[in-house]
């Protein structure tokens, strides 16, 4: 009766928690609805010559996303858009009534690439003539690195420069699960392929030490020229500061080094951004946002001619995997069916296809593999890789007719791994039996709860290697190689773009803007516009989705504290399904 009743009160608050989130959607929805009718015009700026567009680094970055009526009212971080943030620029830029950017910067989630790409286009805008002033009470080593492109940078006198090099850390959960009874059986093709490590090691293998200390250095050489040129030091000013930790010395310390022009606190900047402008002090600045900017960017003339540009972003999974699963953004059969119709569609004659992705599934990945390559047999397909191509990610890439990376794109990782767990410890430990009648000798091959046969054990990894064989064979067909010469580059071995040009994995580095270019080149277009297709959910899906996967992240997090990351972590392992072809890490700088 007591658990009845816990039941019982539990799904009225259930009940109560889910009334009061639809009421207040619905009313800000509909608000958001009648005043988008009460403009029907576009949003033109003040006319006064004294605008700053103020771009707040301030949350994560996406490739793209849906406009969403309640971004802000539920969380102070933003989820900004690439897209976005590099039309605002180009419409700063081109705009008469903006004569400078403000660079506000916080803690920005993003990847190396991506803050290529954003430095590329303040860069354009300086070099308009227009200047370029960067703030932050503290710098994170990402947002410094994208800052030290602007004219002047200051912080605040108690703050910190967070200039320190790059280190990353795994965990390794063998320990953990053999206290627990859990065993991981693991097949896998890749001497590189880390993704098995955390379960199966208590360290790093020499391997994926030696991968993750190329990839690192590489990328680390590129922030370092960046800042570098951005301030006008030597390179080994920038690994000094590093390598002294000067980030815990005075903040007059970065001043000496020319990695800071001056200490100021943010009243004293914003009006030091007035007297350029020649605004009024005592006055507020004027400032416009990125969403403001956006509404007034112009696309190129009207044409038939259609260059698709389709955004591929998240892990790769089955679609009926992703509603278990909060608010990120996943890579499903859904970018097939779009690209099925991008193929039929007469007026669509090239596509760029934009990949951010670690990988994942094996079998959604041969899926969009099949359509990539069905497309380049009537269409000029080019794929322009992000933060991530990797592992499933290069897996949806190499078939197309040209790849353009970024310099700090990681990508590779080619190789294919399976995980499975044996519970017979674990079933031990809590005295549970369990007994199998079967017709056939492999009928029970999925029973997690006794340990596998040899025989058993080998038709998996026969299994593994052959989907390896595809892969192998899939790289090899579309970049010209033979399976040799990629297995000798394989391995699930991990690439920045520069080390993936030089092995002959991608064909050139450029960003969005090159591919389309370049697309634009295969298919002999002159005259083309842009269609940007995402398969992200509508902004009133993705914000209950959100809603709902924080209330579950909360309470689990209130019961078991700092263990909810390896929770969850173990789930998804338990809820993979079939072979994976993913790297092991998320990376953020």
């Amino acid at each position: 009766m007591k658990q009845f009743f816990k039941m019982f009160f539990a799904s009225i608050l259930a009940f109560f928690v889910a009334a009061v989130i639809l009421f207040f959607a619905g009313f800000i929805f509909t608000v958001g609805v009648i005043s988008s009718f009460g403009t029907s015009t576009k949003p033109t700026l003040p006319q006064a010559n004294e605008n700053v567009f103020k771009l707040s680094l301030n949350g994560s970055v996406r490739e793209v996303t849906t406009s969403n009526p309640f971004s802000g009212l539920f969380s102070n971080e933003e989820t900004l858009s690439l897209d976005d943030i590099v039309k605002a620029i180009q419409v700063a830029k081109e705009n008469s009534n903006i004569q400078g950017i403000y660079l506000d910067a916080s803690y920005l989630a993003t990847g190396s690439a991506n803050i290529d790409v954003i430095r590329r286009a303040l860069q354009d805008f300086k070099d308009s003539g227009k200047f370029v002033v960067a703030y932050a009470d503290s710098y994170t080593q990402g947002c410094y690195n994208l800052c030290s492109v602007a004219d002047e940078v200051f912080m605040n006198p108690m703050g910190n420069l967070n200039l320190m090099g790059f280190a990353s850390m795994s965990e390794f959960y063998k320990g953990l699960l053999k206290k627990v009874g859990v065993e991981m059986m693991v097949f896998k093709v890749g001497t590189y392929k880390g993704a098995v490590e955390p379960f199966t090691n208590e360290r790093l293998s020499d391997e994926n030490r030696e991968q993750i200390t190329s990839y690192q250095q590489s990328i680390w050489k590129n922030v370092v020229k960046n800042i570098a040129s951005g301030r006008n030091i030597p390179e080994e000013t920038v690994n000094l500061f590093a390598d002294s930790g000067y980030m815990f010395a005075s903040a007059q310390k970065a001043v000496e080094l020319g990695l800071i022009d001056g200490l100021k606190y943010r009243e004293d900047v914003e009006n030091y951004i007035k007297e350029k402008v020649g605004a009024d002090t005592k006055k507020e600045l004027k400032t416009v946002s990125v969403n403001k900017l956006t509404r007034l960017y112009k696309p190129a003339n009207y044409s038939s001619n259609k260059i698709a540009v389709v955004y591929a972003e998240g892990d790769i999974m089955p679609s009926s995997m992703v509603s278990k699963y909060s608010d990120r953004n996943y890579i499903t059969e859904d970018l097939v069916d779009e690209l099925i119709k991008l193929k039929n569609d007469d007026n669509v004659k090239a596509i760029v296809l934009r990949v951010n992705s670690p990988g994942g599934s094996g079998y959604v990945s041969e899926q969009i593999w099949n359509q990539v390559n069905a497309i380049k047999q009537n269409k000029k397909i080019v794929v322009s890789m992000g933060n991530l191509a990797a592992s499933g990610g290069y897996y949806i890439s190499c078939a197309a007719d040209k790849i353009v990376s970024e310099p700090n794109t990681l990508t590779g990782s080619i190789g294919v791994f399976g995980l499975i767990p044996n519970l017979t410890g674990l079933y031990d430990k809590l005295d549970l039996k369990t007994d199998v009648v079967k017709t056939n000798k492999y009928a029970d091959m999925g029973d997690l709860t006794r340990p596998w046969r040899e025989d058993e054990k080998q038709l998996m990894q026969n299994y593994i290697n052959n989907f390896y064989d595809i892969f192998l064979t899939r790289c090899a067909d579309g970049r010209g190689k033979t399976k040799e010469q990629i297995d000798s580059i394989a391995q699930g071995r991990v690439w920045t773009g520069e080390q993936a040009l030089e092995r002959g994995l991608v064909d050139e580095l450029g960003d969005l803007n090159r591919a389309v270019e370049l697309a634009a080149e295969l298919a002999n277009l002159s005259d083309y516009e842009i269609k940007n297709v995402s398969t992200t959910t509508d902004p009133i899906t993705e914000f209950f989705k959100k809603q709902m996967g924080d209330m579950k992240s909360s309470i689990v997090k209130d019961f078991i504290g700092e263990d909810a990351e390896l929770l969850n972590t173990l789930r998804m392992v338990r809820e993979t399904e079939g072979v994976q072809a993913r790297l092991p890490y998320d990376f953020e700088f």
